[in-house]
């Protein structure tokens, strides 16, 4: 698509950052956890009022990728205190890139990862950062091309499974 373009989520955005949030979500993870936390996650997580905090928290963005009015895939970056670790000095964290299931494998996802690492460099950010699932095989090896190298690991939950996430860090020149 020629037409592709990253723009920033508004408040006005709301209702398709939570529907895309819900659908890639349960696209990506609901083969491995119980109907009941999948549905406790993407209630909590995703709530109305918990995004909207989150896009009105001015050290978070998000963004859609989109083709016209199609919504393609989107990113959350943070900085500063909306990180969700301190991992680095100076560094923008990349908490979520999700790419809708009919769109992998169109380089999409890495549309959005060279986006967010322009605006690191463009925020003077020494490093860049994100927290991948330690079972997520094609996400890593993603990562691992992209520059990215293993400096920790996290629990992540989804619901009440305990899961464990693999710490990524890139530092910028």
């Amino acid at each position: 698509m020629t037409n592709l373009q990253i723009t920033k989520c508004t408040l006005a955005d709301l209702e398709p950052l939570i529907a895309i949030s819900r659908e890639t979500f349960w696209d990506t993870f609901s083969p491995y956890s119980s109907q009941a936390d999948m549905d406790r996650f993407l209630e909590q997580a995703y709530a109305p009022e918990k995004l909207g905090k989150e896009l009105q928290n001015p050290e978070s963005s998000f963004y859609f990728l989109k083709s016209g009015d199609e919504i393609f895939g989107y990113l959350k970056l943070n900085i500063n205190r909306a990180q969700s670790e301190d991992l680095a000095e100076n560094a923008l964290e990349v908490e979520r890139i999700y790419i809708r299931s009919k769109h992998l494998r169109h380089g999409y996802g890495q549309k959005l990862l060279q986006f967010a690492e322009k605006e690191a460099i463009r925020q003077a950010k020494q490093a860049i950062w994100l927290g991948v699932w330690e079972h997520n095989e094609r996400a890593k090896a993603f990562y691992k091309k992209n520059g990215f190298k293993k400096v920790g690991a996290h629990d992540f939950y989804v619901g009440s499974d305990q899961q464990h996430d693999w710490l990524l860090l890139k530092r910028l020149n």
